[in-house]
């Protein structure tokens, strides 16, 4: 079959395998998803026609004058609107008890399956939809999935994360064999993404894991931490020291030597965080991720930018909720929103979030233009990482006492949102 009719029967099985789920019906978000299997399909015709004129693997020239463009493509927004849907009327009302729980129920990982979001992190060739173009709209996924809640959303970007992971930094060897499983009609077995490490001020560029070569093996030797679903993971994605510089290896998390427990952290509860502790554990060297192309520095801006773009939803559910709260409560006879002090508060989130938004998409648009972006992606996790934290500090001083307790969520989005200042990896755009 030629490659145009591959890339659109993809397109349409995934997003027919969606729209014959039942869970759309029940939350009134079918004609979202109708809308999006009509614009995928046209998008399907469209892509191949664009790819039948031209070397799938040559990216696109940038062009100047729409390099940072604000406007969303129709698909872009289709998939914004569908998956605003799903975290609206989903993901939000499952918070509460995946946080309390520390797990996300066997029926919302099933319900997110079936959105197929990890084909977007999955090459044509191997079967998914991910072109050279993917990420703003993964940010976009990630943006809108954390309007629903940041610890639920980060715990279900897990398997796209790595599908980006092994696309962008494997070996098209290693991709053929390790991919099409992303995109299989039954859930892939769950890999995870293992980088921040127990040490104070960690610093991802210099990494205490090692992993010495011996012969056609490596030798892994160190200690992992806050590694999102680390224990359902049947494998992970290590970041090790190498004797030649910084590497990623897959590893089977069952491995001799490798254990895993549980590790509560203060937020991020439904990512089922866990600490590994790999003591000389065996690892083939065809198991370390060797694309030509691999950047470890590109890595981490990758997953600052993940992080970020998670930070930037869920600051917009806060600011969206404040200002209804701030509206309806009414003190002294009118709504504490009349009151200059919480009405400069509540601008000042919505400075910051544009700021934050602005600064992630704009990352990302070098990202996809191939163009240098370590320094883009360093300023928006920092300013991401600061008013993150603020924003969330804001919201619960935006409610008084209510903000004190689990009956409204910002307390919750108070404690994710410091997450973002300290992970490092776990999650790829």
């Amino acid at each position: 079959m030629p490659m145009s009719s591959n890339v659109q029967g993809r397109a349409l099985a995934v997003l027919n395998r969606v729209a014959r789920a039942d869970w759309p019906d029940r939350l009134k978000l079918r004609q979202s998803l109708e809308k999006l299997v009509y614009t995928g399909s046209r998008a399907g015709f469209r892509l191949a026609a664009e790819r039948s004129a031209k070397t799938p693997s040559t990216p696109r020239p940038a062009d100047p004058a729409t390099l940072f463009d604000l406007s969303l493509s129709d698909e872009q927004q289709m998939l914004v609107d569908m998956l605003g849907g799903f975290a609206r009327e989903v993901l939000r009302p499952a918070a509460e008890a995946a946080d309390a729980q520390a797990a996300v129920s066997a029926e919302l990982l099933n319900q997110a399956h079936e959105l197929g979001l990890a084909h977007y992190g999955v090459g044509e060739a191997e079967g998914g939809l991910a072109g050279a173009r993917t990420t703003l709209s993964n940010a976009l996924i990630a943006e809108a999935l954390g309007y629903g809640d940041l610890s639920l959303a980060a715990a279900l970007l897990v398997p796209l994360s790595a599908a980006n992971c092994l696309r962008r930094w494997a070996s098209p060897a290693q991709q053929a064999r390790w991919l099409p499983a992303f995109v299989a009609i039954e859930p892939a077995p769950l890999t995870a993404l293992a980088v921040n490490e127990p040490v104070a001020l960690f610093d991802p560029l210099k990494l205490a894991t090692r992993a010495k070569r011996k012969g056609q093996h490596y030798w892994l030797s160190g200690e992992k931490c806050l590694v999102l679903r680390g224990l359902e993971a049947s494998r992970l994605i290590v970041a090790a020291q190498a004797d030649d510089g910084p590497a990623l290896f897959l590893v089977d998390a069952t491995a001799k030597g490798l254990s895993r427990v549980a590790e509560p952290a203060m937020g991020l509860k439904a990512g089922g965080t866990a600490r590994l502790r790999l003591k000389a554990v065996k690892v083939a060297a065809e198991q370390r991720l060797a694309g030509a192309a691999f950047d470890y520095q590109s890595f981490l801006d990758h997953a600052a930018l993940a992080w970020c773009a998670l930070a930037v939803g869920t600051a917009q559910a806060a600011l969206d909720y404040v200002v209804g709260y701030c509206n309806d409560r009414v003190a002294f006879g009118e709504p504490i929103s009349h009151r200059q002090g919480v009405a400069f508060l509540v601008a000042d989130i919505a400075i910051e979030l544009d700021a934050m938004r602005l600064m992630v998409w704009r990352a990302c648009a070098r990202a996809e233009a191939g163009q240098p972006f370590h320094r883009e992606a360093y300023l928006a996790r920092l300013l991401c990482a600061e008013k993150a934290m603020k924003i969330g500090t804001d919201a619960v001083q935006l409610l008084g006492g209510h903000g004190f307790t689990k009956e409204h969520p910002v307390e919750r989005w108070y404690r994710d949102l410091r997450g973002v200042a300290i992970m490092a990896g776990g999650l790829q755009l």
